[in-house]
């Protein structure tokens, strides 16, 4: 395949990757994302998850938010799959600089990857809204109701729910190391979540290379489309970057 070998050409050639995913990273570990047709967003509940899954819905409905988010954000049985181990191992190898992730579950440091910037937050920390002393998410899964800190304060996500902005310090970091980067991969992703779809426009570099089951609105912008399953493309990867 002409365009496989040309990212692997690329990659050989690169000295600072950055890669920036979506949800189609983690569905290969097993995960049901949002937006496809038998996503969340498809299912039935009382109330539709794009409203449970806001900052109004939390302040008003903190308990029907933790029964939505114990079922169906529990994460802690599904591993990290071929793309988060070989990302660690790029940068593991000196040449992949940084993550970006619009993911929640904290996969790719479980697989190994230091610098990773979680653009939503991650379910693995959580904090208490009055003191912010922080617990790991045990403390939510393994509980009923409303998880309450040892001063007595509810304990929230560090998670972005909607109507809530994404953390300052890291979109400027995230944006510093697109606009470094000699190589941006883009994979798993719609591009339909905004502001961070609008991150590409940062990319100075050499190439860029979208990797997506389906069609894009950012394909023609993009050096490189692979319509592939991630896994596929990075199991070649890692046969071909020893």
């Amino acid at each position: 395949m002409k365009e496989m070998k040309t990212l692997i050409d690329w990659i050989k050639e690169s000295k600072r990757i950055v890669f920036f995913g979506g949800a189609g990273v983690s569905t290969e570990s097993g995960l049901k994302d949002f937006r496809s047709v038998d996503g969340l967003y498809h299912e039935t509940y009382d109330y539709p998850p794009e409203e449970i899954l806001s900052h109004h819905f939390f302040m008003r409905h903190t308990e029907e938010f933790y029964d939505f988010y114990r079922d169906k954000l529990d994460t802690r049985k599904f591993k990290p799959n071929i793309t988060h181990f070989v990302l660690s191992d790029l940068e593991k190898k000196g040449i992949l600089s940084c993550v970006i992730t619009q993911n929640i579950d904290g996969f790719h440091q479980d697989a190994g990857s230091q610098n990773v910037l979680e653009l939503h937050g991650s379910i693995k920390r959580n904090y208490c809204m009055d003191c912010g002393k922080f617990y790991d998410e045990k403390i939510v899964f393994e509980s009923e109701g409303i998880p309450k800190c040892s001063c007595g304060g509810i304990i929230k996500p560090d998670v972005v729910l909607y109507e809530e902005g994404l953390d300052k310090s890291t979109t400027t970091k995230a944006i510093r190391e697109i606009a470094q980067a000699d190589l941006f991969i883009v994979g798993g992703t719609s591009l339909n979540v905004y502001p961070a779809a609008s991150y590409l426009g940062f990319f100075q570099g050499k190439h860029m290379v979208l990797i997506n089951k389906d069609q894009t609105s950012y394909d023609h912008k993009c050096d490189l489309v692979l319509h592939e399953s991630l896994g596929k493309v990075f199991e070649q990867i890692k046969k071909e970057i020893q």
